[in-house]
């Protein structure tokens, strides 16, 4: 993958998280290289010529699923693949937002340009230029179990190459024969395997998992600072921040942590005043305990991230095409099962675990700070400037609780959950779908909180001056203060909390000289 300011050129290597981003959140155009097209051309070939020896080759001369055992004359062979894809488009639920399908269309194209897919390069080219010209399928959420591939999104998907289904085109939602009439993009007609390449792969999951993984970065980076500003606003002791505790834990996350801690707070006035005169022998494990948990955090963002990247290389449809180092150029068509999501599936769940982490230790941050703790924090009862007449930020703690209680059951593992399908003979399938969605969801549930913890202490930094925190707590606390003004009288929370989301999604927090993920 070649990236140049204003195209990605295809070419056979694997995708990045930034890359998969970029193309569904924005106008960069897609292109397939001509060594891709070259060696996809070759793969094509090799794999119509085993099929001419008439060997039976699953969805290339057979039928699907439960019917792969019937064969079919090479006559009917194309409507087989258009078929396919009509009699596969029965997802159900709310539409994925327009970024998400973006992403899917870039995951698959990259997929079927490393040349295993036995497709013509043309079909790259028609999802590149369904991408590049704004077309964007309507596809329903629900209706994946994430192994023999993301079967009915990715149908709803092709539906539009093949000039059916609806898509959005242009800032509303039409048919796609009319947007591609408009466009002036010529509907595709599907060959032999076609339509099985473009829903039998991990698209879906995928995409959701390298969009989600984009924000999870920031989020983690906004995270530290929000625990680093609770540190000097509740008045925590620092030095449980030394290195020497970290590096005998041996923990890689918690180190990191420890150490980005250290940085945020480095000459700060808070902490050695502080030490002078607190009775507190030992802080709440939501302060003290900051490094162990947001590590253990870091660490599960790492192993998603890097099943992720390995997808994002990776080609996962059935039957895959390979030549045969063979004097006679001899191929194989080989039908395995790279479909199966399950390598998402737990790698999603375990950040979705970690994000409720991130978010409950977040919230029990944001209680303290609100509890009647002034002699030891010096902070009025939940942040009020009138205790009794205003409730100050009281109620934000309640919709960060709530939104933990909601990541809680979202953290329930869809991997565990298998449900049988296709006459038994997809048995044993991943439930990579719903995992990627209910972590997708989780990320927004946790931004809020983090969010929420931002408002609260940069409100409770406030209580601590003329005192000023460390150089990296000072500047995230100005970065809020940007968008969000002090709490002088009771007001709705609800938009300064969005308002700092907001934020925490742009990466204003990312702490850029730590190397955190």
């Amino acid at each position: 993958m070649t990236i140049n300011p204003v195209r990605i050129i295809l070419d056979g290597t694997p995708l990045s998280i930034a890359t998969v981003a970029t193309v569904a959140r924005g106008r960069v155009e897609v292109e397939l290289s001509p060594d891709c097209r070259a060696r996809m051309n070759v793969a094509r070939a090799g794999m119509l010529d085993c099929a001419s020896v008439g060997e039976p080759l699953y969805g290339i001369n057979t039928g699907f699923g439960s019917f792969a055992h019937v064969r079919l004359p090479s006559d009917q062979l194309a409507t087989l693949q258009s078929n396919l894809i009509r009699s596969h488009a029965c997802g159900v639920g709310a539409s994925l937002p327009p970024t998400e399908v973006r992403a899917m269309m870039v995951v698959l194209a990259a997929s079927l340009a490393r040349s295993h897919s036995g497709v013509r390069a043309e079909l790259v080219d028609a999802i590149a230029a369904h991408l590049n010209r704004g077309i964007t399928p309507v596809v329903p959420s629900r209706g994946s179990v994430g192994a023999s591939g993301d079967l009915a999104p990715l149908a709803h998907l092709a539906q539009c190459l093949i000039g059916e289904g609806m898509v959005e085109f242009n800032g509303r939602v039409r048919s796609a024969k009319d947007a591609q009439g408009e466009a002036g993009i010529a509907p595709i007609q599907l060959a032999e395997k076609e339509g099985l390449a473009l829903i039998n792969g991990t698209h879906l999951m995928t995409a959701l998992g390298a969009l989600t993984l984009y924000d999870t970065n920031n989020l983690l980076h906004a995270a530290v600072c929000a625990t680093a500003m609770a540190i000097d606003g509740c008045r925590g002791a620092s030095s449980v921040f030394d290195a020497r505790i970290h590096q005998v834990r041996n923990q890689p996350g918690q180190i990191s942590i420890a150490h980005a801690l250290r940085s945020l707070l480095q000459n700060s006035q808070i902490g050695p005043d502080h030490a002078q005169d607190d009775p507190r022998v030992q802080d709440p494990y939501s302060l003290r305990a900051s490094p162990q948990v947001l590590g253990a955090v870091m660490d599960a963002i790492q192993f998603a991230h890097g099943t992720i990247d390995n997808e994002l290389g990776a080609v996962t449809d059935n039957p895959l095409v390979f030549g045969v180092n063979d004097p006679e150029g001899k191929w194989d068509v080989l039908s395995g099962a790279n479909f199966h999501g399950m390598p998402l599936a737990i790698a999603l769940d375990v950040l979705r675990i970690a994000l409720c982490h991130m978010a409950g230790i977040s919230e029990r941050r944001i209680y303290w700070a609100l509890a009647s703790h002034d002699k030891e924090n010096r902070l009025p009862a939940h942040l009020s400037s009138e205790p009794g007449v205003r409730s100050g930020y009281m109620i934000v703690q309640y919709a960060a609780a709530a939104c933990c209680n909601e990541l809680r059951t979202l953290a329930y593992p869809s991997s565990v959950g298998n449900i049988s399908t296709c006459a038994g003979i997809e048995d044993y399938n991943s439930m990579g779908a719903t995992s990627a969605l209910h972590t997708r969801d989780a990320l927004r549930l946790a931004r809020d909180v983090v969010a929420c913890e931002l408002l609260v202490m940069a409100e409770a930094i406030e209580h601590q001056r003329p005192l000023t925190s460390g150089v990296g707590v000072e500047h995230a606390h100005r970065a809020i203060r940007a968008v969000v003004p002090r709490l002088t009288e009771d007001r709705s929370p609800s938009p300064d909390i969005a308002t700092i989301a907001d934020v925490i999604e742009r990466g204003s927090l990312a702490i850029a000289t730590l190397s955190l993920v």
